[in-house]
């Protein structure tokens, strides 16, 4: 029977059509994805080489005043792109992946980003995620909303109804064939991303292709549960559309418009002035009272008094400090408000199975908000170490060459969140149950079945 079913399904152009679009789409996807992993491999790169040249440089031209040489030094931190991020790029296009930072004031620094072509990141990129989230949906439903109302305006479920005991057996063979079509155009993306973007098979890979699959059967209980309403081919097209523009579109922007409006962030704007301001004013002041408060955060260092020249670079990296720590109320609220924008939406991202897929390859891959916060946070640990490796150099009056400066070579984030199966999988799973369970009570209130 599913032989014979498959025959004639793999017969119509539709299906021909809809499994071919999947297809070159996700190819396109998995080339998209690839051009941006290698680009932030140049990145990595280039950056890589500029950091050793910019060191080289800069050391071989002030080679007694260290405070100087550090005014302009930069150092890198890389966040990790891995692989799999080709099939999800998520939020790595705007928050960069590579922060060049010296040990001045860090918050002048921490939020930069690169710049972008501002239509393209309206548009979005077209990576796999996408085409499992938007457009796989979207054959699906022109696959399945017409599986009943078909054969009943073209008059042969009167008889196949009178041949068969439970008719009802059939039609579900009719989305299990269609499913079948269907995950296998997916799998067959996935073995050909393999080798063309040298995945890793592991559990990050397995839970990519099992959230995608488990997202496809969503879709194919959400067209079971219309098809049982027993309309026409023209109402059950509407509805599944319906419903397609609602979980993917209408209710996403609306969530994110709630959660940008509960948790509003103008100390991002707070912490730039407050900064600036905290850092500029100290040169109008007496040098005491900055050092005072730079003593106070640092007490290790209070052995260097208080300098008698007009300038030292002890007061001015003091100055610097002291931006930073006189915005740290404005900058601790940003990133707590940061957390509970990714915290609510991965909450409601469990009522709404597009958004919540989209969440879930976002942290399998690493491309999304909470990634970010922690690589943010990372770079505040690796902009201290750098301070307190550098300070007492500095105020010591070291020369340059007493450091090996060969050992500051870029430096690597590689921490990725935890794959909690059950939070992962469980959401889709229980979509897909209620939405089965809705259509069978439809088709078992229908005589006609």
């Amino acid at each position: 029977m599913y032989l014979l079913l498959f025959k004639n399904f793999i017969r119509s152009q539709s299906a021909y059509l809809g499994m071919l679009f999947l297809l070159l789409s996700g190819l396109v996807s998995i080339f998209v994805g690839r051009q941006f992993v290698d680009k932030q491999k140049a990145n990595i790169e280039q950056t890589a080489v500029y950091q050793k040249e910019h060191i080289q440089r800069y050391t071989g031209y002030i080679e007694k005043d260290l405070g100087l040489l550090l005014y302009y030094l930069k150092f890198g931190l890389v966040n990790h792109t891995d692989p799999l991020n080709a099939l999800s790029i998520g939020q790595r296009d705007v928050n960069p992946s590579i922060r060049s930072l010296t040990i001045r004031n860090l918050e002048g620094q921490k939020y930069d980003t690169d710049l972008q072509n501002p239509v393209s990141l309206l548009l979005g990129s077209l990576d796999l995620g996408f085409v499992i989230i938007f457009l796989f949906p979207l054959v699906i439903i022109s696959f399945c909303y017409n599986l009943l109302s078909e054969e009943k305006e073209e008059s042969t479920w009167i008889l196949l109804s009178v041949q068969s005991q439970k008719p009802f057996r059939i039609l579900f063979k009719k989305f299990v064939v269609r499913f079948t079509a269907i995950a296998g155009v997916l799998l067959l993306l996935i073995i050909l991303a393999v080798p063309l973007l040298n995945l890793t098979i592991n559990g990050a890979l397995a839970g990519f292709v099992l959230v995608s699959l488990f997202y496809i059967v969503v879709w194919f209980s959400l067209s079971f549960w219309v098809v049982s309403w027993n309309k026409s081919s023209r109402a059950g097209a509407a509805g599944l559309l319906s419903f397609w523009i609602t979980l993917t579109i209408i209710l996403p922007a609306v969530l994110n418009h709630f959660i940008l409006s509960r948790y509003p962030i103008p100390e991002a704007l707070d912490t730039a002035i407050g900064q600036r301001e905290a850092y500029h004013e100290k040169w109008d002041t007496d040098q005491k009272p900055t050092l005072e408060k730079f003593y106070k955060h640092y007490p290790q260092f209070r052995s260097y008094g208080f300098p008698k020249e007009s300038f030292h670079w002890l007061w001015y990296y003091a100055m610097q400090q002291m931006g930073d720590d006189e915005s740290k109320i404005q900058s601790d609220q940003l990133k707590a408000k940061l957390w509970k924008r990714e915290e609510m939406s991965r909450t409601l991202s469990y009522f709404v199975p597009g958004l919540h897929v989209q969440v879930q390859l976002s942290d399998l891959t690493g491309s999304g908000l909470a990634d970010q916060l922690r690589f943010i946070q990372a770079a505040e640990r690796f902009h201290e170490s750098k301070r307190l490796f550098f300070y007492p150099k500095i105020f010591s009056n070291e020369p340059t060459r007493s450091i090996d400066w060969n050992q500051f070579q870029l430096e690597y984030y590689n921490e990725r969140s935890t794959i909690h199966w059950l939070a992962m999988l469980g959401p889709l799973l229980l979509f897909s149950l209620l939405f089965y369970f809705m259509g069978s009570i439809n088709f078992r209130k229908q005589t006609v079945l």
